[in-house]
């Protein structure tokens, strides 16, 4: 029986933003959409399993009131079971491999925001762990090869006959000349010293995809480490990191930006080119135009992840004010809002769905 805790990472005693949490973030890293491999979706399917139980403070409760995972019921251990792991019964799995899976790798690649929008190629350098080229993972020296040791005659493991309450019991355990491999290397590579694999740095090319955000981790089976004894390699990551971008941020699919216009701009209209983050982008400032206004361009944002096309460039407008004007200038102002009658400053209703796209926007 699998014990919900373990699974989401949490303390028996976590309160439910705390499982809320850990269930997001593994979610985020084992979503098929993100981890297509199969292990990440049985992960995925657990998880998910346990946030449903412990998700819900009533069936958390009911979960907690049931017996410890592992003390009875399917998946308990009895009493022979605790015998034949403990002792072995005098019997053995036989000599381990010496090719033993290479481990994960996880690398950040920072990318521009211009990176993002259209996908780029990389050419990554990594320190990592490569197949030793001398023996090619042998492990041994250029014309030898491992020998059966005679310690265990090649079983990788040794028995002996030990008391105890339960009487003379026959126990197993690995070899300790051969290390449970059943052979012994007497010249190992003088390359590796004995491994089947060095560390060197490698290149790695790399097509990254338009669209991908921070903390997206593109997965690349085969490239990480090389294992002992010449074994397969793991699984490199990549993990996004994009850089700030001084004028452009992003929301989606869509790209934000701040467009400062002046009063006669924002009171009579105008047209203008700006520089989008692929090329020239010609604006239309309708009359009237007032602070807060959301001008949207479409297809000019960031290519979409999973999907055809591209998102918005929104540009928000931010209507300028002179701080310092002539005497004529001022003559002509006191004019206009003389001729249009403009009202007094007055509090006007909260705008909360305009605020809250352009929010980010406005921080920077």
């Amino acid at each position: 029986m699998t014990d919900h805790y373990e699974t989401l990472g949490v303390a028996r005693d976590a309160a439910q933003d705390e499982i809320k949490k850990a269930y997001r973030r593994l979610a985020r890293e084992l979503h098929p959409d993100v981890n297509p491999s199969e292990d990440a979706a049985e992960r995925f399917k657990d998880v998910t399993h346990a946030y449903d139980v412990l998700g819900d403070p009533q069936s958390r409760a009911e979960y907690d009131r049931g017996p410890m995972p592992g003390m009875g019921g399917a998946g308990s251990f009895g009493f022979g079971d605790i015998f034949e792991q403990f002792f072995g019964g005098g019997r053995s799995s036989g000599p381990r491999s010496r090719r033993q899976p290479g481990q994960d790798s996880l690398l950040r690649v920072d990318l521009d925001l211009a990176d993002v929008v259209f996908g780029v190629h990389r050419e990554l350098r990594v320190q990592t762990a490569v197949l030793c080229e001398t023996c090619e993972g042998a492990a041994t020296a250029p014309g030898t090869s491992p020998e059966r040791c005679l310690q265990c005659g090649g079983s990788g493991h040794v028995q002996r006959q030990v008391r105890s309450l339960l009487g003379n019991v026959v126990t197993s355990q690995p070899c300790g000349v051969c290390q449970g491999y059943g052979t012994v290397i007497p010249q190992p590579c003088h390359t590796c010293a004995g491994h089947g694999r060095v560390r060197a740095e490698r290149t790695i090319p790399v097509d990254i995809p338009a669209g991908v955000d921070t903390g997206l981790r593109i997965q690349l089976p085969g490239q990480g480490e090389v294992g002992e004894g010449g074994g397969p390699a793991g699984t490199l990551y990549l993990e996004i990191n994009v850089r700030h971008h001084d004028v452009f941020s992003r929301d989606g699919d869509d790209l934000l930006g701040t467009l400062e216009v002046s009063m006669p701009d924002a009171a009579l209209g105008a047209r203008t080119t700006v520089e989008g983050i692929d090329g020239p982008v010609e604006v239309e400032v309708r009359a009237g135009t007032q602070s807060g206004d959301v001008i949207t361009i479409g297809d000019r944002g960031v290519t979409r992840l999973r999907g055809a096309g591209r998102g918005d460039l929104k540009l928000g407008v931010q209507v300028v004010t002179p701080q310092k004007v002539d005497r004529r200038t001022e003559e002509l102002l006191r004019e206009l809002r003389d001729r249009t009658k403009a009202p007094a400053p007055q509090l006007a209703h909260y705008r909360q769905g305009l605020f809250a796209k352009m929010r980010d926007r406005f921080r920077l």
